[in-house]
């Protein structure tokens, strides 16, 4: 059993919330809630939950207040929190939690299978990263992991490329050592777009800045900087051309 408390100002929100995890997630156990920073601080100052689903905007101000004010953190945290692109992208590159609202009972069954046990759980630094990148998303260089043997936090720039195998992912860093971790390459894919990567194959998405050379032909393929070949596959060469072409031209 997980305990949680809630932190959500809308009463509908916050009891829709109770219903939906006490239908669709029996491990959870709700032990309190509030609906606001002050009220959160001092729930907190009683309560000791092992994960806390927080609502991002509240009357006196933005949930991080809370969060800053009452480090040392040591319980999950899962953002609940209308679509806004910064704060989810912040989640994604952070491995914390977040449900969209509305709820959908999946996405929560989802997200509440994520939350990882307190000895390893590395919430600390993973919400320094969502910090990072929720306040400048521009200057942002590191992401979190969250892989089958623990919580890694990385340099983007690091990342040679991504391997899919069934439902896990691969990651291969310019130091030689591989990532495996339970996330689609797809989503790896979305995520890191903005940062110079590029889905080759339905296997490979690649840092375009490790790419040594592309050898033409109806078996085209790349040879990256660590020697290691990498197919190109038909289908997604024509886009792969041009975005080879753009970065030529200095596009």
């Amino acid at each position: 059993m997980f305990k949680a408390i809630i932190i959500e100002d809308e009463a509908k929100g916050l009891n829709n919330l109770k219903n939906l995890l006490k239908e669709h997630c029996p491990q959870v156990n709700v032990i309190g809630d509030a609906g606001s920073i002050s009220e959160g601080a001092a729930l907190l100052e009683e309560e000791s939950p092992d994960v806390a689903f927080l609502d991002i905007s509240l009357p006196d101000g933005l949930v991080f207040q809370l969060l800053n004010q009452i480090r040392p953190i040591d319980f999950e945290v899962i953002f609940v929190t209308a679509y806004e692109e910064y704060a989810v992208k912040a989640c994604e590159y952070s491995s914390i939690g977040y449900i969209l609202k509305p709820i959908d009972p999946d996405a929560l069954k989802e997200a509440v299978s994520r939350i990882h046990l307190r000895q390893d759980s590395e919430v600390e630094k993973r919400l320094d990263l969502f910090n990072s990148y929720y306040n400048n998303p521009n200057a942002f260089t590191k992401m979190s992991i969250s892989a089958l043997d623990g919580i890694y936090f990385v340099n983007i720039a690091d990342i040679v490329r991504f391997e899919a195998e069934d439902n896990y992912t691969h990651i291969y860093l310019k130091s030689g050592e591989r990532i495996t971790a339970s996330k689609t390459i797809k989503a790896y894919e979305d995520l890191l777009a903005p940062f110079n990567f590029y889905r080759v194959h339905k296997r490979h998405v690649i840092n375009l800045n490790f790419m040594r050379k592309f050898v033409k032909g109806d078996g085209g393929y790349l040879v990256m900087d660590d020697d290691i070949q990498i197919e190109v596959s038909r289908r997604r060469r024509p886009a792969f051309m041009e975005r080879m072409k753009r970065l030529q031209e200095g596009l």
